[in-house]
């Protein structure tokens, strides 16, 4: 028996205007779609400070993971898109703080542009719950 999907908006509205679901959870595997750093609205913030903006998505994915009952522990892959890779290099360092025990598996992409102008960096993850 193929186990169910759980679907999570972080903000329905902005996501339903863009066409996508920010998670899904199918059995222990959780697929998160790239957070950016935007307000409730879906206006980008931070707008020139990528370690600003690397620190919003942090704090959005956070709360996706906490919906599943999951942590940065869980996570096992991550990817990061830029538009300045110098810039994310700088910042990176912050990371260490998001895991502090391992890193996950992943990469790191610099991109042409995101999907607003004013967005600098992107981060998608997939997580695997413990039990």
């Amino acid at each position: 028996m193929a186990a169910a999907r759980e679907y999570f908006n972080l903000r329905p509205e902005v996501e339903k205007a863009y066409g996508y679901t920010h998670a899904v959870r199918i059995g222990d595997d959780i697929k998160i779609s790239g957070a950016v750093s935007m307000d409730d609205e879906g206006n980008p913030t931070a707008v020139g400070d990528l370690e600003q903006q690397m620190k919003n998505c942090y704090a959005d994915l956070a709360k996706v993971l906490a919906h599943y009952g999951c942590t940065f522990d869980d996570v096992i892959v991550e990817n990061v898109f830029t538009t300045d890779m110098p810039k994310f290099l700088e910042a990176a360092a912050y990371r260490s703080t998001i895991y502090p025990t391992q890193f996950p598996t992943g990469s790191w992409l610099e991109v042409k542009g995101l999907a607003l102008p004013g967005l600098m960096i992107e981060i998608e993850m997939e997580a695997h719950r413990s039990r």
